[in-house]
Formats: C-alpha cells, structure tokens, sequence
C-alpha cells in the first residue's frame, strides 16, 4: 500500500512539472508553440501589420523598429524582411521598410480582423479589457474566419473598442485624427477618441483610470511632470509618458464636470438615494444593456435597500422594483447622492 504522504508528494511533484511545461502564456510548450509561429506566416503577416502602422502615422519603418516591435533580434528580423520580400509583400529603399500593394491588401485584411474581433470581445462577451488584444492577436491570424459575415453581425461598426479605424471590405480606412493629450491646453474640453493598447502595463493604467474612448476631460495643469485633468467626475493625474498614449479632440461649447462629483453606486449605504449621473465607459456590451434594460439611465432614482448576508450582492431600488446588483457591477453606475433622502 502507497504511503498517503508519498503520494501526496509525487502528486505536487507532478503538478509542478506539469505547470513549468503547460503553464497559460509562459509554460514552455506555449513558448515553444509561439516560437513556431513566429518563424512562419504570423510572424510575416505581424511584420506588415507594423509596416502599416508606422506607414499610417508616417513615419519610416525599418529592420530595428521591426525587431522592437516583434520583440526578436536584429539579425531575426533582417531574415524575416529577406523572406517577405521574396514573397514580393515588401519592398526596401535604404534602410526604409515599405509595402507592397500585395503586402498593404494583406495588412489591411489582417488588421480588419484584429479590429473587428475586439469589437466582438467587448460588446458581445464578457472577456475583459486587458484580454481584448491578446485574444485578437491570435484570430487575426485565422485565414479561415468569414471576416465580412462576422462585420455584418456586429453593424459593420467603424471603430474598434480602443478607438482604432476599422478597415472596410474595400481596404478603405479613416485617416489619423486628434492630439495628444499631452498637447491639450488647459481650459479646453475634449473627449478621448482613442488610447494605445500597447503597451500592456500603460493601458492597464488607462482603463484603472477608466479613461476610454467617449471620456470627456478638461485639462487643468500641464507641464513636464505631470497632466492633471478632470474626468468621470473626478481628478486624474498622468505622468506625461502615460498621457501620450491618449488621444483627444477638443469638444467646443461642452462643460465637463469638476471635481469629484461623482461616487460608485456601490460606496451608497443601505437607506440611501441617489442619482444615477452615468454608467461607466468600462460597462460594455451585454452586461450595459442589461443594466440599461433595468431602468439605470441617467438622471434615475436609486435606493440601497439590503445586503445578503454575505455581504454581496446589494439589493437595489430602481423605478419600483428590486433588483440585485454585484459589488464589481455597482461600481459601474457612477451617483450623485441625494442628501435630502438619505436613511
């Protein structure tokens, strides 16, 4: 008979092993699975994708912003270059990289794909902010995908949730527009019309800050230090490093709300109203329209009116009827309390 203790012990042993091997995203059979596909066509078909973008913001792709982006050596990229030029996808001129109409088709397609997906992730699943990339990264390169049925399904919407142009079937996209947020004066409102993805750390501060597209701010410092702005009812404070990544079109005529006039439904306690002033930008697709469907629009009455014994969910009073809403959900709903009928 095996000694439980024994057994215990080669079952963690086990499950280690396993771990290093197959860990999501950093066991070494997924390493080794990324290094296979980056040596064929995904890696070619991410060498255009960042042709394109470098040729869509002019500037001049080269073999080092190549091996930066792809995160591979000088020497890996010089050799992926080599093979996509032999596939006639891309062209040099000095040491500047271009696309070929064949290679500029085939970037639009993929990145068409990468756009249209996200919008699928975020308004038709529950997969959150930070997988949205990740998740597009892959299916970009699935040929098999029906790219104009799958446009069809969502509306065929111009934007991806990151504020991105969609290409159309056409190849047609809409140009550059906006500024830097680092380059908006102060006393200027403005919405957020886009934020870069990448780097992942950068936009994971982003979308804590709830600063997505559709966001009204108002600058109200800027310098080299620091941009400090009024947003979602609140004050926010960027380093500028981090407020390049935003980009902004100013907004005349529009008041944006100062200070923090804004709380979480969630921070209201039992016996208190409040105002519902707007459901946050990071309450997307299914889980919106549901919260929308329940009568919690702006300018709508709210009361808490019990917690179940564990504490969550909070039962909540909206236009008559009793609705349970979770702790993550409540912090969606952004209230002015109503201080007349507090409990």
């Amino acid at each position: 008979m095996v000694d439980p203790t024994v057994a215990l012990l080669w079952a963690a042993v086990i499950g280690l092993i396993l771990g290093v091997l197959f860990w999501p995203r950093s066991g070494y059979y997924w390493n080794y699975k990324n290094v296979r596909m980056m040596s064929g066509r995904a890696a070619i078909e991410d060498a255009l994708k960042h042709l394109f973008n470098f040729e869509y913001r002019n500037r001049a792709a080269t073999v080092e912003s190549l091996a930066g982006a792809l995160e591979m050596s000088r020497n890996a990229a010089a050799d992926l270059v080599i093979r996509a030029e032999a596939l006639g996808v891309i062209t040099s001129e000095g040491s500047t990289l271009m696309l070929t109409r064949s290679g500029r088709e085939n970037a639009l397609r993929i990145i068409r794909v990468h756009r249209l997906y996200e919008h699928y992730l975020a308004e038709e699943t529950g997969v959150t902010e930070e997988e949205w990339h990740r998740l597009a990264e892959v299916r970009e390169h699935d040929s098999d995908l029906d790219v104009d049925h799958l446009a069809e399904e969502l509306g065929n919407p111009a934007f991806d949730p990151h504020g991105d142009p969609i290409p159309t079937a056409g190849g047609d996209i809409a140009p550059p527009e906006g500024q830097s947020l680092t380059k908006l004066e102060t006393g200027r409102p403005a919405v957020i019309i886009h934020i870069e993805d990448e780097p992942e750390t950068v936009y994971a501060q982003l979308v804590a800050e709830e600063l997505l597209p559709g966001t009204r701010l108002e600058v109200i410092q800027s310098d080299s230090e620091r941009i400090q702005f009024w947003a979602n009812g609140g004050t926010h404070i960027l380093a500028p490093l981090i407020a390049a990544n935003v980009t902004v079109v100013e907004t005349k005529g529009e008041q944006v709300e100062s200070g923090d006039s804004y709380a979480p439904l969630s921070e209201l306690k039992i016996g208190e109203s409040a105002q519902v002033a707007m459901i946050s930008q990071r309450s997307r697709g299914l889980e919106r329209r549901r919260l929308m469907d329940l009568g919690i629009l702006p300018g709508t009455t709210i009361v808490a009116e019990m917690k179940s014994p564990s504490g969550d969910p909070t039962a909540y009073k909206v236009r008559g009827a009793t609705i349970a809403l979770r702790r993550e959900q409540a912090e969606h709903i952004r209230v002015t309390r109503d201080v007349e009928n507090q409990g």
